[in-house]
């Protein structure tokens, strides 16, 4: 089997790898879900992943120790990963193949020459780097999610193409998922990948951090391609399907390299080969994207951290709209780890965990909030399964004694994400005089978060109701008339004058069926106003017992907004969040 097969069976296993590993990201035990598979392995061998996670938080997620093997291949063979294992590189060559088919050998050659535009990835590396590493106090934000290649397509094909697949019904498991904002996340997808018919590898050449870092690691790499004589026909072929634009006719540019041997096997004289020497045409090993703007990428990711949240978001103008998922870290050591993968959302059994948007601040685009509107049903109080799938402990793994607060933990009490408040204006018992008690219902917690107080207003009649003839268990009506059923539900009243109230049982249109006789000295008057109560459930909620889990807001019948929602407020994750009782 020749090298350039081999590369292809490597790209497309590793792609399938990638792909299988996205659609297992589910709970359960069958072969299909996710039951040991090592999901989160190419975001752990992401070596910019793993250094900006260190550069942000001086600290490093274990299981991005992976990395390192990276880093060793890389420094022995160069940017094998880029050509060789990484997914989205694969899908950008064969999307750059397509469009460089039928060209001419010189259409060919001008678009794989190299171009000095291939130095703004450095630039690119450089601006997330700094993000990470020169935040306020030390603690920058984790950017480089927004473009790392693994994380773009990770949280593409988890938000965008599999949601997208399920709802044409193809590997649909139940209810097709949400995922709010999949538009735009499929969209810069797609733009990526299309950009390639213009230009082979475009991101890869012209974006990608992760190609900028590994062309810098492996810049002397142990085992590299280059020319292995000055003798060479300059015919040209070797640089026709040359997926890096490294100019290996010339001064190889190791750092463009990707290592897709193509050269190797397009050269009819021998005079490209791969060997531990430096090219006998001589060698570009580093990028040179100037020192000025390398400068100006470095300061302008650096402020621009301190600049975006000088409206205090994380600070004392923190958005309560803005839920976390449960073992989320604060706010600002939240930002510094999330890489926005997505994989958070594609776990979550009820699908109410959803990228945020650009209403919660550019610094938290696509990162993970809940939406108990959204998903099949609130935030499952047993449920500990985002934390465990965080490849970078943005959301901490919990036991799940810790959750619920119990055994060691039951001093603290269970975890909160939030609180919910009843909206007095859209509720049912409180605006609408409709009896409802749903929220309480299905609140989980034991002893409940909501409870209810009872009243008994009067119900607002079309026209006012007069008593006719009255006696034992029924009244009958002398004016005014009854919607049919509408009384019987078991809600409704008789208020007599003495304040006894009476349970309706059934009525008709001029007469009403109580569920006990009336005492005789109590007995309406002919004629006089006869009025009906209606039992209503007034919820109210305990903030020292609410969780924040959403299943009340999940629930409430009242469409649109909810009468009843949860903010982040009294959140367990940091303490200038609780209020003040």
């Amino acid at each position: 089997m020749s090298l350039i097969t081999a590369r292809r069976a490597s790209q497309v296993f590793f792609t399938a790898l990638f792909l299988w590993f996205c659609a297992a990201a589910t709970l359960g035990e069958r072969f299909t879900e996710l039951s040991g598979w090592p999901v989160n392995l190419f975001l752990e061998l992401d070596p910019l992943v793993a250094l900006a996670t260190l550069l942000s938080t001086h600290s490093l997620y274990r299981g991005l120790l992976w990395a390192l093997l990276t880093v060793c291949v890389t420094i022995l063979l160069g940017r094998v990963f880029c050509g060789w294992v990484c997914p989205f590189g694969a899908m950008h060559q064969f999307v750059g193949w397509l469009g460089m088919r039928g060209r001419s050998l010189p259409a060919r050659l001008e678009k794989n020459r190299f171009l000095p535009a291939q130095n703004l990835k450095v630039l690119v590396l450089a601006f997330f780097l700094a993000a990470a590493a020169l935040g306020p106090a030390g603690g920058g934000s984790l950017w480089a999610g927004l473009l790392d290649p693994i994380c773009l397509a990770q949280r593409s094909v988890n938000l965008a193409l599999l949601p997208f697949l399920e709802r044409l019904g193809v590997a649909a498991r139940g209810e097709p998922r949400l995922a709010q904002g999949a538009l735009a996340i499929a969209a810069v997808f797609l733009a990526a990948l299309l950009l390639n018919l213009h230009r082979p590898r475009f991101f890869c050449r012209f974006l990608c951090p992760l190609g900028a870092l590994l062309g810098l690691i492996g810049r002397f790499a142990l085992l590299r391609i280059g020319r292995t004589a000055e003798a060479c026909s300059g015919c040209g072929l070797c640089e026709r399907a040359c997926e890096g634009a490294c100019a290996p006719t010339g001064r190889i540019r190791t750092p463009e390299c990707v290592v897709c041997l193509n050269c190797l096997a397009d050269c009819r004289h021998g005079a490209i080969a791969l060997a531990t020497r430096p090219s006998a045409g001589g060698e570009i090993p580093l990028p040179d994207p100037g020192r000025r703007a390398v400068l100006a990428a470095l300061v302008s990711g650096a402020a621009l951290v301190p600049l975006g949240r000088v409206g205090g978001s994380t600070g004392a103008a923190w958005s309560p709209s803005l839920v976390r998922p449960p073992g989320a870290l604060a706010e600002e050591e939240f930002l510094a780890r999330c890489i926005r993968c997505g994989q958070c959302m594609r776990v979550c059994p009820t699908n109410v965990i959803q990228p945020a948007g650009l209403e919660e601040g550019f610094e938290a685009l696509w990162t993970p909030k809940l939406d108990f509107r959204a998903g099949r049903s609130g935030c499952q109080h047993t449920c500990i399964a985002c934390g465990h799938l965080c490849p970078t402990a943005a959301i901490r793994p919990l036991r799940l004694e810790e959750r619920l607060g119990t055994a060691e933990f039951a001093g603290r009490g269970p975890l909160r994400i939030g609180c919910a408040f009843v909206d007095r204006g859209r509720c049912l018992p409180w605006a609408m005089d409709r009896p409802c008690i749903v929220c309480q219902e299905n609140c989980p917690v034991s002893p409940k978060a909501i409870f209810t107080r009872a009243v008994y207003p009067p119900v607002r009649m079309e026209e006012p109701l007069r008593v006719g003839e009255a006696g034992g268990e029924r009244i009958g009506l002398a004016a005014g008339r009854l919607e049919a059923g509408r009384f019987a539900t078991g809600d409704y009243f008789v208020q007599l004058a003495s304040g006894r109230r009476i349970r309706i049982r059934g009525h008709g249109e001029r007469e009403i069926e109580l569920s006990a006789a009336i005492p005789d000295t109590e007995l309406p008057a002919a004629g006089s106003a006869l009025e009906i109560a209606i039992r209503l459930q007034q919820p109210y909620v305990d903030p020292r017992r609410c969780i924040g889990c959403g299943v009340c807001e999940h629930e409430c019948p009242v469409l649109g907004k909810r009468a009843i929602r949860v903010t982040a407020e009294n959140e367990s994750r940091h303490p200038r969040h609780r209020m003040t009782l």
